[in-house]
């Protein structure tokens, strides 16, 4: 699982200080960017990124006064702020500003230099996606509601209220299917995977399941991707509510709201490949290594490897082979 890069979030509206920053950090960095604090600070309760960057010079004075809304915030304090401001109003910028975020870096500062700042906090052992993960699997087994955490449709972990509820024959290798009627399996999995694949962070849907004394309850159930890094893990938390009748006689999956739910999930996931990973993913077909490639289309072989890291991350794979196979079967390039 690839657990190394951090989430930053960008806000500021300087193209070139923003398309730098993804160039040169892409390969530590999970980035989004927006040029407004409002939209800023409402992306970061959603992300909970690790770093947020703030771009003072391309951002109204007025905006920045609420600033201090980031380290109030309870989800947000943990991470770290840093400021790029301009070098004139220093004096003014450490008075306003220095008591709510981590670190200011300056105009006069080469670009080189912020991109290495950056990569060290990177590399630090700090992680707001860790605090937050550990503290809630430390409190797993302590919720009422029912919950397994899932990699892709493997049960990896469920807690004590999920095995009360359910009638379990095993403990290893269960699938989220051994709990639910479905016809295709296989639309499940691939439902999930398009999930992980989407923008959206959790899926809401009701369905009916059947619990271990033979009843039928409806349940609302909650589906959140456990950590934006970490590609196919999800939370699964199941409330069940009192209703005079149930959604449905058959159990689980067979819901038109399930199947409505992954379906959108899935059109969110839909996307293309750039003309150049195109190219790059027709020369690996036809057996060419990153030097011939670097070759053939006269970009350095370190730019052939964000490349390659790009697609497979974009494809939710874990090997560029997966990543090839996937983009086959899908018509996504033309052989």
């Amino acid at each position: 699982m690839r657990t190394n890069k951090k989430q930053l979030l960008i806000i500021g509206d300087q193209i070139e200080l923003i398309t730098q920053l993804k160039e040169n950090l892409s390969v530590h960095c999970e980035i989004c960017s927006v040029n407004s604090m409002h939209s800023g600070y409402n992306l970061a309760v959603d992300l909970l990124p690790d770093i947020i960057f703030i771009d003072q010079t391309s951002l109204p004075p007025k905006s920045l006064k609420n600033i201090s809304n980031f380290k109030s915030t309870h989800f947000l304090n943990k991470c770290w702020l840093v400021m790029y401001a301009d070098e004139n109003f220093k004096q003014g910028i450490e008075k306003e500003y220095k008591d709510f975020i981590n670190e200011i870096i300056y105009t006069s500062t080469p670009y080189s230099a912020i991109f290495s700042r950056i990569i060290q906090q990177v590399h630090s052992k700090f992680s707001i996606t860790n605090y937050w993960k550990d503290s809630f699997l430390g409190l797993f087994n302590l919720l009422l509601n029912p919950v397994v955490l899932l990699h892709q449709d493997s049960i990896i972990a469920m807690n004590d209220s999920f095995k009360q509820s359910f009638k379990i024959d095993k403990m290893e290798d269960l699938k989220l299917t051994d709990f639910v009627d479905c016809e295709n399996k296989t639309k499940v999995r691939a439902s999930l995977r398009n999930f992980a694949r989407g923008k959206h962070m959790k899926a809401v849907t009701k369905t009916a399941l059947q619990l271990k004394d033979k009843k039928i309850r409806n349940a609302k159930i909650s589906f959140s991707k456990l950590d934006k890094m970490i590609h196919g893990q999800f939370i699964m938390m199941i409330h069940f509510y009192d209703d005079n009748s149930v959604i449905k006689d058959k159990v689980g999956s067979h819901s038109e709201k399930v199947k409505k739910c992954f379906e959108e999930n899935s059109n969110l996931a839909e996307f293309s490949f750039t003309k150049r990973e195109k190219e790059i993913i027709q020369l690996l077909c036809k057996g060419y290594k990153t030097k011939e490639i670097s070759d053939t289309l006269f970009i350095s072989p370190k730019t052939i490897e964000k490349h390659r890291a790009n697609i497979v991350k974009r494809t939710n794979s874990d090997t560029i082979l997966e990543s090839i196979i996937y983009a086959i079967n899908h018509n996504l390039i033309d052989l």
